[in-house]
């Protein structure tokens, strides 16, 4: 089973106005110590997805200073995650179910899935993923058309169905994130809160989250 950091930050090239923006934010991120990066792109163009993705990889290992560098995470896409050399792909229920992502990606590469009701999570539960997400745990503006609030119940009650690494996402802050660990989450995923001041705002996350 893999051990998944407590912070689990999401690069969203959405937040940004240019790949140089969307890899500043990401290099302040590994400055601070974060061991794990999902880079998202829904904007369906693949070949900025994969010149973003490169550089972010490029980046990350050079800047890091963990032992092991940081692993990288593709939201969707298992065929740029090859391409770009990435550690792992991470789908939503919309996307390439989970053993055909498997079947692309290998084993040696993680696979996350996002869950957002208990059904969804027993049944994700019964595939190769090596973690799974739940969420929105608590109201969110990071998506157009968010799925309902599943609550710090919702993360209990997740907890008792899988014992697999469980991610928790949606909405969740300094303010909130240690609620969200006590709750059952092994690992918090963070958009927004993130995004002004990176550094010193991940930094913040580890002082909670220990």
């Amino acid at each position: 089973m893999i051990s998944i950091p407590r912070l689990y930050p999401i690069v969203d090239a959405a937040c940004f106005a240019t790949t140089g923006d969307l890899i500043s934010f990401a290099d302040e991120l590994v400055a601070s110590g974060c061991t794990l990066l999902q880079y998202r792109n829904k904007s369906g163009n693949a070949r900025v997805m994969l010149e973003q993705a490169r550089e972010l990889l490029r980046q990350s290992r050079a800047r890091s200073p963990a032992p092991h560098g940081v692993k990288l995470i593709m939201n969707d896409r298992a065929d740029l995650a090859l391409i770009a050399e990435f550690d792992g792909v991470h789908v939503g229920q919309d996307d390439l179910l989970p053993e055909s992502v498997r079947s692309i990606i290998g084993r040696g590469r993680w696979l996350g899935v996002s869950t957002h009701n208990p059904e969804q999570l027993a049944e994700a539960d019964k595939t190769s993923a090596d973690y799974l997400a739940i969420g929105p745990v608590f109201a969110t503006s990071s998506k157009e058309k968010p799925d309902p609030v599943v609550g710090l119940e919702g993360v209990r009650r997740a907890r008792q169905l899988t014992r697999k690494p469980l991610v928790a996402i949606g909405g969740i802050t300094r303010d909130n994130a240690a609620s969200v660990i006590d709750a059952g989450a092994d690992s918090v995923a963070v958009i927004s809160d993130l995004l002004r001041e990176p550094r010193k705002s991940a930094e913040e996350f580890f002082r909670v989250l220990r």
